[in-house]
């Protein structure tokens, strides 16, 4: 059986950080591979790793027992990229990064790109400057002894913004790209795995909020997938498409199987989100060896949850990784540059060198002469200190004798003629209690008068206004998108999001903060 697991792990190292706090003795590395291990998987690709290759860490990059291939993003830090994951046991024989070939090192590389001439050089170039694709061939040997060729294309797609009409286009350039790469893989007979994140809840009832959704059917990520799916025992004449979507397969009428919940409303806890992340398979792989199609949501860490399939096929390792995994970069591999390579060494001309050396020598002599003739001229301390008359160091700690030492044994008169009477222990150590609790009474009072005055001058917060739907205190957001009300404050139901014939979600409370 080959296990293949897909996560939009939105950050690879946040999930790590809750391991690694617990067992502050165990490295990132340790935490990494028990966090492979408990997703048991044989390929395991993650989605948004949010590091570049200048961050990338050593526990990060190599985990025993595996080895990981990733691509990151050219023009952000911390931001996009994609990795994945393979046993040792289902080493690929080919891993590439990017979907345009423009990344590619000819050597160990997927292969197989399609015609692309609807792209210009500088759209595929953009396309795969932010690390969203990563490809990694695979042998696989079938329950009858066959073996084939299977490509798992691990995507993270981008997001379309409804306030940048660019990323929408962006976005179906990706799509389209996709699909090409995709369909020349296939074309040239390798079976063909697409998983990930594809950012598009793609029927309704992938979506918790779709009919409230104005024109759902109509986006054009959905309709780019009607083209790349299709159904199975779908009606005559309906149109067949190269992939199926492998858990509306096994789940056709699974209602609330969401992949993605929002974090700051607390989506998750009632379970209102959408399904992003797939698992594709090209129709004679689904239709042959699929065996389960999965989605985690018990799994924490990130806002999404991972999701997986299950062939019935065994992988055939091979004894070498591709040129693209991470332990032979150079920073993993023994073999990190030195400075001194980053340095050319400066070829210099027989004559000019010789009329040089020439130079410093007679600027030495100079430099000496002008040396012997300041020191000629420079006078002496002791003539110097003689002209000036300066004084001695010692001459101002000398006693003064305008002021007369006392002498110890002179003794003191009486005050007024009254003798002075000795005061005992007790006396002087009842004296200082009073002392002390005198100041500690007069820093008390300072202190009540100083909090009356601030209190007098700064009422504090205004308490929490209540919601109307179930009488509890809201909680305070801030405006973050740009336009007229950025920056504004606002109180809303303190529930967690949820659909709204569900009493115990988010009631439709909303009241703008007055200014201060």
């Amino acid at each position: 059986m080959l296990r293949v697991l897909s996560w939009n792990i939105n950050g690879i190292r946040s999930p790590l950080q809750g391991a690694v706090c617990q067992e502050p003795n165990n490295c990132t590395a340790m935490a990494l591979g028990r966090l492979l291990d408990e997703l048991d998987a044989d390929i395991v690709c993650f989605q948004e790793t949010k590091v570049t290759r200048d961050v990338l860490t050593e526990p990060l990059a190599i985990v025993e027992g595996y080895n990981s291939y990733f691509s990151f993003s050219r023009n952000r830090s911390g931001y996009s990229g994609v990795a994945t994951f393979c046993k040792d046991s289902a080493t690929p024989v080919a891993a590439e990064e990017g979907l345009s070939g423009l990344l590619a090192s000819q050597n160990g590389d997927v292969g197989c790109y399609g015609n692309m001439d609807e792209f210009t050089q500088e759209e595929l170039r953009a396309l795969d400057s932010e690390g969203r694709a990563l490809l990694t061939q695979h042998k696989i040997r079938t329950w009858e002894g066959q073996e084939k060729t299977l490509t798992l294309i691990n995507v993270y797609c981008p997001h379309a913004d409804p306030g940048k009409p660019e990323r929408l286009a962006f976005k179906m350039h990706f799509y389209r790209l996709l699909q090409i790469r995709a369909e020349a893989l296939l074309e040239a007979g390798s079976h063909v795995i697409i998983l990930g994140d594809l950012n598009t809840a793609h029927r309704p009832i992938d979506h918790w909020d779709a009919v409230n959704m104005e024109c759902f059917e109509e986006d054009p990520g959905r309709k780019w997938m009607d083209g790349l799916l299709s159904v199975l025992g779908c009606q005559a004449g309906a149109h067949i498409g190269p992939f199926i979507d492998s858990y509306r397969c096994f789940q056709p009428k699974k209602e609330g199987a969401f992949t993605c919940w929002s974090v700051v409303s607390g989506a998750r806890h009632l379970n209102y989100g959408s399904r992003l992340d797939y698992v594709l398979g090209d129709r004679a792989l689904v239709i042959d060896t699929f065996q389960d199609s999965f989605l985690l949501p018990e799994v924490m860490g990130s806002d999404h949850c991972p999701v997986g399939a299950v062939l019935s096929v065994s992988s055939v390792p091979t004894k070498q990784c591709p040129p693209l995994c991470t332990r032979f970069l150079p920073e993993f591999a023994g073999t990190q540059l030195k400075i001194r390579h980053f340095l050319i060494r400066l070829e210099q001309d027989p004559v000019f060198g010789h009329s040089a050396l020439k130079l410093s020598n007679q600027t030495q002599v100079q430099t000496r002469q002008n040396k012997a003739s300041v020191r000629s001229t420079r006078p002496r301390p002791s003539q110097a200190g003689s002209s000036r008359g300066q004084k001695n160091l010692m001459s101002y700690f000398q006693p003064s004798s305008s002021h007369p030492q006392a002498s110890p044994d002179l003794e003191l008169p009486s005050l007024m003629g009254v003798p002075v009477t000795p005061v005992t222990p007790e006396q002087e150590a009842a004296a200082k209690m009073v002392e002390v609790q005198a100041k500690a009474s007069e820093t008390k009072y300072e202190k009540e008068v100083r909090t009356l005055c601030w209190k007098s001058v700064l009422g504090g917060p205004s308490p929490m206004p209540l919601c109307w739907g179930h009488g509890e205190p809201c909680v305070i957001r801030t405006v973050k998108k740009p336009g007229p009300n950025l920056g504004r404050c606002f109180y809303i139901c303190a529930r967690p999001r949820g659909p709204p014939t569900d009493p115990s979600a988010r009631c439709n409370f909303f009241l703008w903060r007055r200014p201060s």
